[in-house]
């Protein structure tokens, strides 16, 4: 009977050790994940702001503005030169166009 009550107890033992290795190695994943992940996260968007595409887009975006800004009435100006710097803000101007960037310097100019 001693010996049935220790293999019982080795068994225990053996699925507490597996249990607890598991929940160390899931936490452990956490951790890195948590500590990876933003960091992960921030090349992936410095490798996306580099790409043709997003530098095309945001070109070609930044132009419609302009255009509507240029079509619009007096009273619509104020507040689309406002969204085209929120837009053009976090943007590398050296990358547009020459006479895109003259456009958004004229409308931080107006607006200071």
């Amino acid at each position: 009977m001693k010996e049935f009550l220790g293999i019982v107890l080795m068994f225990l033992i053996i699925v507490i050790v597996f249990l607890v290795l598991g929940w160390v190695a899931a936490g452990n994943d956490f951790f890195l994940y948590k500590y990876f992940a933003s960091k992960q996260e921030a090349v992936r968007r410095q490798v996306f702001e580099q790409t043709k595409s997003y530098n095309q887009g945001m070109i070609q975006e930044l132009e419609n503005m302009q255009f509507e800004y240029i079509k619009a009435s007096h009273d619509s100006k104020d507040a689309l030169a406002s969204i085209i710097l929120h837009r053009a803000a976090d943007y590398d101007e050296s990358k547009l166009p020459y006479d895109l960037r003259t456009f958004i310097e004229q409308l931080k100019r107006e607006r200071s």
